[in-house]
């Protein structure tokens, strides 16, 4: 298989931090690994929104295309918000995406979740506030 397409998926917020910690978030996947030609989208507030970044896929050469939320834990936009925006039912994780003439395949990634890295990443914000003392 060749290149992929990610989709990194954010909240969207009236705060330009949340766009830029996407934004950054997509840079540094980009930079970890060449398998993918990352994107974002936004579900609310910010531009551009999720069918704004799938359209930007077209005129990629990707042979799937891989939609990850950017989110921690599952609620109404990973369960049905997103889905709806990608073309998928509630609960589905597979379908298509028409690009370039041809269809590939779409997945849909689930949220963070629970997850040791999460954790060593708490425990890390946890020393650097205990810096404050």
């Amino acid at each position: 298989m060749g290149m992929k397409g990610m989709l990194l998926v954010g909240h969207g917020s009236s705060m330009p931090y949340n766009k830029e910690l996407v934004e950054s978030t997509a840079k540094m996947i980009a930079a970890e690994t060449r398998e993918y030609v990352v994107r974002c989208g936004f579900m609310n507030m910010n531009t551009p929104s999720i069918k704004e970044a799938l359209a930007s896929f077209h005129g990629e050469k990707i042979d799937a295309l891989i939609v990850v939320p950017l989110f921690l834990a599952k609620g109404v936009h990973i369960e049905k918000d997103i889905p709806s925006e990608i073309g998928l039912a509630a609960g589905q994780k597979k379908g298509t995406f028409a690009l370039n003439g041809t269809t590939i395949p779409l997945v849909y990634a689930d949220p963070i979740g629970s997850d040791p890295l999460l954790a060593s990443l708490m425990v890390k914000n946890a020393k650097k506030a205990l810096e404050l003392l």
